[in-house]
């Protein structure tokens, strides 16, 4: 996974004059409430929508390993932006740049598998199932996929109208960013230091493209990187101009690298992170003290990485009447 930046995770400005679906339509109009985010919101609208999901997750990762990586970092990119809502996965228009497609976006993919996802819960229910939901609960489930802790979601969320690529740095710090400004962005959205350590976690597995790693190679090697991890790095990266569309990366994680597990601390302690971020991780005074404990438990990484999942995935998401239940989740609904 790309730090992409694995990291690297105002209200939005959307018009309320769309109606809901008609599962919700009618209740909204009489009582007038929003129930928010609760568990299992589609119980009674679609039963079988987190099943249909789970399912599909496991059968795309079966087939496509890979795409597990794709999932965790959806919910990140998305939700870390001003909105938990899909604005991620809108394609570009003649008149905006789409998310997905911009530097800061660099290595997402795979969100076709994403689209599977809604057409086999479309097939169920038409028009009930958010892709801002499915985006949250295929990143849960892919989750589980790698070894990681279940980590149970809310639902209720509806899909925005915009995206926002022109605000992306405002919100996404960068794999060289200081460890301050990595703080400070995850703290704005209610994440704590413990929290973004463990988000930092998700490092643990995927990849890294050479592109976001040569300059801690070239001209000259950062002396603080553990030497014998250097050679393995400068033979996967043997260019100091890489070819952004070649495959040319580095694992994340040597030993365990399909398996989210708290390996990812040991190495960072033992100067193998291969960006800035991972180093700045393991040796600021700040985060050092939670590195050192999550290196040792398992439990306890889980434990914070599961409670920053859910407050990422809670981030001023659209509910009740608001937004929209998309049909594609690359396209905003037409309305007349």
């Amino acid at each position: 996974m790309g730090s992409k930046s694995l990291f690297f995770f105002a209200v939005l400005s959307i018009s309320l004059a769309f109606s809901p679906p008609p599962a919700f339509a009618e209740n909204e109009e009489i009582t007038g409430t929003d129930p928010g985010l609760v568990m299992n919101f589609y119980k009674d609208s679609c039963p079988q929508a987190e099943d249909i999901i789970k399912e599909q997750v496991k059968l795309l990762y079966k087939r496509h390993k890979n795409t597990a990586f794709s999932w965790l970092r959806n919910i990140f990119h998305d939700c870390a932006v001003q909105s938990c809502d899909a604005s991620l996965l809108l394609d570009s228009t003649r008149r905006s740049l789409s998310e997905k497609e911009t530097d800061r976006s660099f290595g997402l993919r795979n969100f076709r598998y994403l689209d599977t996802i809604k057409e086999a819960v479309e097939r169920e229910c038409p028009g009930v199932v958010s892709c801002s939901d499915i985006l949250v609960l295929s990143a849960r489930d892919g989750i589980v996929s790698l070894g990681g802790p279940y980590i149970p979601l809310k639902t209720g969320r509806r899909d925005g109208r915009k995206s926002r690529a022109e605000i992306l740095e405002e919100y996404l710090p960068d794999h060289n960013e200081s460890m301050s400004v990595v703080l400070d962005r995850f703290s704005a959205i209610g994440i704590n230091t413990p929290g973004v350590v463990a988000l930092l976690g998700a490092h643990s597995v995927g990849r890294t493209h050479c592109v976001k790693l040569v300059h801690r190679l070239y001209p000259e090697v950062d002396p603080e990187l553990n030497p014998d991890h250097v050679e393995h790095m400068l033979h996967k990266c043997p260019d100091a101009i890489p070819d952004p569309k070649a495959v040319q990366y580095v694992r994340n994680d040597r030993g365990t690298p399909m398996v989210l597990d708290n390996n990812y601390y040991r190495n960072i302690l033992d100067n193998k992170g291969l960006l800035i971020v991972d180093h700045q991780l393991a040796a600021d005074k700040r985060t050092k003290p939670y590195v050192k404990k999550m290196a040792k438990s398992q439990d306890y990484f889980f434990k914070e990485f599961g409670r920053a999942i859910t407050i990422l995935s809670e981030n001023n998401p659209l509910t009740g009447t608001k937004g929209e239940i998309r049909k594609q989740c690359s396209v905003v609904n037409k309305h007349n």
